[in-house]
């Protein structure tokens, strides 16, 4: 196990809170608090890992908090997480066997229209849809939406939350609102599911974890209470500055400076 020290705490934890604030509104807060571990010199399995436990604590928070909001949709969510978790297997079957890059080449096609969808779409400014589906078909979409982006995390993983967050928002026909809400649920079962097979190989470390987790758990709490709060306003710039990231990222590593 790696070695830790006040300033790996120093480093970890600040950015590890505004990641749990960031990712509270828009997902993407991986972007945030992985490359945080590792700047603070924690090996990439460790780093991962323990960032599994930070971010499970807030999103804990985040969705405690929404669905106090009433911002889950519980009859489409329950569901919809099985198929997740089974997509989530299956992508980490497939991530032995094909490469990433073929992956990666799909994303740069799809962040540029999905931020295109973000700036124009008015589901992102309104609520309250007129024409939001009947719960049954809603629940169908939902576990049809949650199995690929599961397959997705599975697979290789940063903004899936977004992803699932635009899909359920375009697709499913959700509110912001709800569609923020029901992430968080199908993100805290996969976060959780992963983070077992990370504490069972020992790849955690989990005084840094826990402690970072309490700086997450922060900003969870005020990432939710600013959405509550700003709605829109403060979401679609955020979700579009998550992409505007993740596409970096993306073309980062296919030339391999990232």
């Amino acid at each position: 196990m790696p070695e830790i020290n006040l300033l790996t705490f120093l480093i970890v934890c600040p950015l590890v809170g505004l990641a749990g604030f960031v990712d509270a509104i828009a997902g993407g807060g991986g972007f945030i608090s992985l490359p945080a571990y590792l700047i603070a010199g924690i090996p990439p399995i460790n780093a991962i890992g323990t960032n599994k436990v930070s971010s499970a604590m807030g999103t804990t928070i985040a969705t405690i908090r929404y669905g106090k909001l009433g911002y889950i949709n519980v009859r489409s969510t329950v569901p919809a997480i099985l198929f997740a978790l089974a997509g989530s297997w299956l992508g980490a079957m497939l991530a032995v066997q094909v490469s990433s890059d073929i992956l990666k080449i799909v994303m740069l096609v799809l962040l540029p229209v999905m931020a295109f969808f973000v700036m124009r779409s008015k589901r992102l400014t309104n609520n309250s849809p007129e024409n939001e589906y009947p719960q049954r078909k809603t629940t169908l979409i939902t576990m049809a939406i949650a199995f690929p982006i599961g397959i997705y995390d599975g697979f290789y993983g940063p903004g899936a939350g977004t992803l699932l967050m635009m899909l359920l928002i375009g697709i499913a026909h959700y509110s912001l609102n709800k569609a923020a809400g029901t992430t968080k649920v199908i993100n805290l079962s996969t976060n959780i599911a992963a983070l077992f097979t990370y504490l069972f190989s020992g790849k955690v470390i989990l005084v840094l974890g826990i402690t970072a987790g309490l700086f997450n758990i922060a900003g969870a709490y005020l990432g939710t209470k600013f959405f509550s709060e700003k709605g829109a306003a403060i979401a679609k710039p955020m979700i579009i500055t998550v992409l505007c990231i993740f596409f970096v990222k993306v073309i980062g590593e296919l030339i391999g400076i990232l």
